[in-house]
């Protein structure tokens, strides 16, 4: 290399530079944690000295390597920020685990005290076919691309070019909606899982190439929102943080500090967790010194989550009590709503109220604070708010928030004190169909709860709403290709309505909010984390589906599991042990509240037992390799009638097999029938068959069905009941999440009952 070049120069000068100010602070390092302070406030100046891309440079390594050494031969007394300065300047990552001493790359809730169900770790479970591997494979191969292609196009998304240009990479504006930081790190999220299973190299590679801008774009203390930073780069000082609610701020790092863990412990690599941390010393300081901002602005609350899965990550108490303080402070809001659920304090609140994302990731955060420090008040509130939800407020595929528009309080005697609220819970049994919002955001913070819900109870209510949101709410938005979205998830669908909706009816492959499509396949990556949990002396099988277990009990004992199965197809289940270290431990079963008369099977003989539906079978025993455990569950197609107080559904039926709902499309009719036709006799008898070719392989349900004569409505709101016996027609049904699919048409859930 030729060391007359006025650059290599430059550059060795500079990398000397700060090879001497490190020398001569080392003696204030060791001093107290104020010098400390000051040290980390020289080691900031240091960035302005030399770039890490300069120091990482080959030319540099020699001096890095002596700045290391020097490290290395000290008892360093820095505080935090100190301590992720130098880690930025010199990329040893050995220094970020100074800062947190026990971070630990294999947890979630493993050490959560209150946990009656601990998670396995991320790769502990790997599909192996069918269902979920297809939809793994999917998510690995084409929706995480996609995604990327969309974020890092600037003529659509413009979310990872505004990182650049806050990270001084490109010049321009910030475009886009503010909350699209955490929509970008909800797909780094779904990558980071996908490559703890799949360790794809290349998405190894391209998450580095993001973080790195990312922690360029990130501001000395910690705060990281680009519609921010990028007029603050422009010159304007009069745009501040933490000034407006719907900037969605601490929405944004909360997505971030989640991301930066799952990053973490897929990779080993604490890049993005140093970006994480130095966010959550900003809340930390905000908090501190002004609880009552942090209050009024908070919105969509993933940083409660998100500050427990740090803590789960370092065990820095500091963590959990700011995540404790973050639920207190939501009662400080002088101008709280049931919109954003802070009118009242949260724990005297027993209702779902309000934007049903923000309520669920609220709910969820909740319980993950619970998970960690027992405070009854909080379970007692979920459990509460689970009950309105599950038994009055959520529809049939899972999915929650009924309403476009609501308000709360609703019936108040204070008309003064009712507000507007969108995306909303509506009254108990406020449940429309066409008009339905059902973001799928909700239904994936509905998802969230039950995940963790059951962790606390152990209790399999909680694992059967999750599956009910993760086959039909969830899933139905986005289409079977991996590419194309939808934003809200009605039970019906109608050509030609005389009033205008909000969001289409057809799913597309950009939405201007942008939120729910990276949730989607974030959530669609992480199912194999939900399907095993262990305890003391038990594995629990949540979930089915063809995967293998590979995992530890709490005592540390290993066991690898297989599950073989063409769920939710079949219910035919079977589970092999394939090797067992501590071989006396419980195999606890879950038997879902919709399967009846399920009969199981140890190494070929019957067990004579009562397997109630809604609950865990255990058996207990001295197992072996080989020993098999078989499963079956009887999967008829069945009526599904809802409740008398749903106005919409009196005298209607929607159709469940399994754990699928389905559904009628006009597709699947006669040219001459429309749906609003389509009457199910109430002795109805389907036939399900599976269909590879159709919809990418589908169980289809026939059936007779009475097609009824088409009034004319022209001019009538209301005329006299005309009699009609109907005449038998063949329908399909087809599940729900695979709607809409074909060409654009009708689909409608419930149906008349004859």
């Amino acid at each position: 290399m030729d060391q007359s070049n006025p650059t290599f120069l430059s550059r060795m000068l500079r990398i000397r530079f700060v090879v001497f100010i490190f020398l001569w602070m080392i003696p204030l390092i060791n001093a107290n944690s104020a010098d400390g302070a000051r040290v980390a406030l020289k080691i900031n100046r240091l960035e302005n000295a030399v770039s890490p891309t300069a120091v990482s440079h080959m030319d540099g390594e020699k001096s890095v390597h002596k700045i290391q050494r020097s490290v290395h031969s000290h008892t360093l007394h820095m505080n935090p920020i100190g301590f992720l300065r130098l880690y930025q300047i010199t990329g040893d990552e050995s220094l970020l685990r100074k800062v947190h001493p026990r971070a630990d790359k294999k947890t979630n809730s493993h050490t959560s005290p209150h946990a009656t169900m601990q998670s396995v770790d991320l790769d502990d479970v790997r599909w192996t076919n069918g269902f979920w591997a297809d939809q793994f494979d999917l998510c690995h191969n084409t929706m995480i691309p996609n995604l990327w292609r969309i974020f890092s196009d600037p003529k659509i998304s413009h979310a990872y070019t505004n990182f650049r240009i806050a990270a001084g990479l490109e010049e321009g504006n910030h475009h886009g909606p503010k909350f699209n930081d955490g929509d970008f790190y909800k797909w780094l999220e779904a990558a980071a899982f996908t490559y703890a299973i799949s360790k794809d190299a290349k998405l190894d590679r391209l998450m580095d190439q993001i973080i790195d801008v990312i922690a360029r774009s990130q501001r000395d203390d910690g705060y990281l929102h680009t519609p921010v930073l990028i007029v603050q780069k422009h010159g304007n000082e009069n745009i501040r943080e933490l000034q407006n609610q719907l900037h969605f701020e601490t929405y944004n790092i909360g997505h971030l500090l989640t991301t930066a863990c799952i990053h973490h412990r897929a990779t080993g690599k604490t890049s993005l967790l140093a970006v994480a941390i130095k966010a959550a010393e900003y809340l930390i300081h905000v908090c501190e010194h002004s609880p009552m901002e942090l209050a009024r602005i908070t919105i969509c609350p993933s940083h409660y989550m998100g500050i427990i899965d740090l803590y789960r990550v370092t065990h820095d108490q500091r963590y959990l009590e700011l995540a404790k303080t973050l639920i207190d402070i939501r009662a400080l809001n002088p101008t709280g709503t049931d919109h954003n659920q802070d009118r009242i304090a949260f724990r005297e609140q027993t209702t779902a109220v309000g934007h049903a994302v923000r309520a669920n990731y609220l709910y969820a955060g909740a319980a993950d604070v619970y998970l960690e420090t027992g405070d009854s008040t909080l379970l007692n509130t979920l459990e509460q708010i689970w009950r309105d939800v599950v038994y009055r407020k959520m529809y049939v595929t899972g999915a929650t928030g009924a309403l476009y528009d609501g308000a709360s309080p609703d019936g108040s005697r204070n008309h003064s004190e009712i507000q507007l609220v969108h995306q909303a819970y509506g009254r108990p049994y406020q449940l429309p169909n066409i008009t339905a919002y059902n973001e799928t955001c909700a239904t994936i913070g509905n998802a969230l709860l039950n995940w963790r819900m059951l962790q606390i109870t152990g209790e399999a209510r909680f694992a059967d709403v999750l599956e009910l949101a993760l086959y039909n709410g969830i899933l139905a938005g986005i289409s079977l290709d991996g590419k194309q979205f939808f934003y809200t998830n009605p039970l019906r669908t109608v050509k030609n309505l005389p009033f205008d909706l909000r969001w289409s009816r057809e799913r597309k492959p950009y939405i201007s909010s942008f939120c729910c499509p990276p949730n989607v396949v974030r959530a669609i990556a992480e199912v194999s984390r939900y399907a095993y949990s262990v305890s003391e002396n038990s594995v629990c099988i949540n979930l089915f589906g063809s995967n293998e277990l590979d995992t530890r009990l709490p005592d540390g004992s290993h066991i690898t599991l297989r599950q073989k199965t063409d769920y939710p197809w079949n219910g035919h289940v079977t589970i092999e042990v394939q090797s067992v270290e501590k071989p006396d431990f419980a195999m606890n079963v879950r038997i879902p509240e919709w399967a009846n008369n399920v009969k199981i099977q140890l190494n070929r003989q019957n067990i004579d037992a009562l397997c109630k539906p809604g609950s865990y079978f255990s058996l207990q025993k001295s197992w072996t390799q080989g020993d098999t455990v078989e499963i079956n569950f009887p999967m008829p197609a069945t009526l599904i009638q809802a409740h008398p107080l749903i106005e919409e559904l009196r005298n209607q039926v929607a159709v469940k097999r399994g754990p699928l709902v389905y559904c009628l499309e006009s597709t699947d009719l006669p040219d001459s029938i429309e749906i609003d036709q389509v009457m199910i006799p109430r002795d109805i008898q389907f036939h399900s068959q599976f269909e590879s070719d159709v919809l990418g392989g589908i169980v289809t349900l026939k059936g007779t069905a009475l097609a009824m004569e088409k009034p004319d409505w022209t001019n009538h709101l209301y005329r006299e009941l005309q009699s009609s016996t109907g005449r038998p027609i063949s329908i399909q049904l087809i599940p729900y999440y695979a709607y809409g699919n074909r060409d654009a048409s009708e689909m409608s859930v419930w149906m008349p009952l004859r």
